[in-house]
């Protein structure tokens, strides 16, 4: 049988809310009907360029801090940048932010540094904009669940 597919996800979660959405996008890539994936969850602060290396995908969350991603994401590509450089070009990858504004900066930033590492976004982000709304959760369940079922079908 072939290995299963490993399934990185990298999520600043501080706040119970946060907290809620990374749940939800670990939970949907979990789900039962997915069964050679295995997910990997760890905070930015302890995630580092070995997750990276032995990984097939990589979801990655963060709130919007000051128009920008959290100090924490930043740190996480800060410590992998240049030793995942040249060995994870086309990494499948997507995310979400937690945006209590409108996320532009954030998107922008994760966009600028996932573009110099050559990934490959294979999903449009999932923003969450505003007031915490309950249809984040749904959205963020939805988006692991769409990643690890076409990473185990090898869409991605």
């Amino acid at each position: 049988m072939d290995r299963k597919k490993k399934l990185l996800i990298v999520s600043h979660a501080p706040s119970p809310n946060t907290l809620t959405l990374r749940d939800a996008v670990a939970r949907g890539a979990g789900h039962e009907d997915i069964e050679n994936v295995e997910v990997t969850l760890l905070a930015p602060l302890d995630a580092g360029p070995d997750d990276v290396l032995a990984c097939d995908a990589i979801i990655l969350g963060t709130t919007e801090n000051l128009g920008y991603m959290s100090g924490a994401l930043k740190d996480f590509f800060d410590r992998s940048y240049y030793p995942c450089l040249e060995k994870t070009q086309a990494l499948p990858f997507a995310y979400y932010i937690r945006a209590g504004h409108d996320g532009t900066g954030t998107r922008r930033a994760i966009e600028s540094i996932t573009t110099g590492l050559k990934w490959r976004l294979v999903q449009e982000p999932v923003i969450c904009r505003g007031e915490f709304q309950e249809e984040f959760v749904d959205q963020c369940e939805e988006l692991g669940m769409s990643i690890a079922a076409s990473l185990e079908a090898g869409i991605i």
